[in-house]
């Protein structure tokens, strides 16, 4: 029987476990993410989001406690100056268990523990997932959508009647041009015919 034990002694002795737990909780916070059993990764995230919190007050006493856990100079530093800048503003559960299936072997369950504010591709769905949304009503829906794009419509279809009202000018001005410089000619030739007549 199992009564008073409030946590997973993972069948190992105190030292042991200890030990481990502050090996996995410093590979998770240098490499943000790692994989492990379930029952491990259960046990690691009641270990490391305590430290986690302590390093949001960044002072020597509680670089200090966090030491005395984890006993990694790289891990610590890593904590205080990465890690929790990104996770200030976050009020706790700072890790995340992902499930990946059974391990071949001895068929134990196992996942990926990692640091929420980490995991890139998550954040930018949760962006896409956080911009808003255009309201639309049941009823007539795609017939008010269609009025939005028509101004479109009718400004490039004003656009080209623009053009070809100018376009018709410019061609109406060039033949008045050259009306012009045909009854200049025809008027310069009369001239002259009319001086050669009398002349003779």
């Amino acid at each position: 029987m199992r009564h008073n034990k409030k946590f997973n002694h993972l069948g190992r002795k105190t030292a042991h476990r200890k030990a481990m737990l502050a090996n996995m909780a410093s590979s998770l916070i240098i490499h943000k993410r790692i994989t492990t059993t379930v029952a491990k990764a259960k046990a690691l995230r009641m270990y490391v989001e305590p430290l986690i919190t302590k390093s949001k007050k960044d002072s020597t006493h509680s670089r200090r406690v966090v030491f005395s856990y984890l006993q990694d100079k790289e891990a610590v530093s890593e904590l205080f100056r990465e890690v929790s800048a990104k996770i200030a503003d976050r009020p706790g559960g700072y890790t995340r268990i992902l499930k990946t299936g059974n391990r071949l072997g001895d068929n134990a369950e196992m996942c990926i523990i990692e640091l929420v504010d980490y995991n890139e591709a998550m954040l930018a769905a949760k962006e896409e997932a956080a911009a808003p949304k255009k309201r639309r009503s049941r009823r007539g829906g795609a017939k008010k959508a269609a009025p939005a794009t028509a101004p479109a419509k009718k400004e490039v279809v004003e656009e080209a009647k623009a053009e070809e009202v100018t376009e018709a000018k410019a061609e109406e001005t060039k033949t008045e041009e050259v009306a012009k410089e045909t009854t200049e000619e025809t008027k310069a030739e009369e001239k002259d015919s009319a001086e050669e007549k009398k002349e003779e």
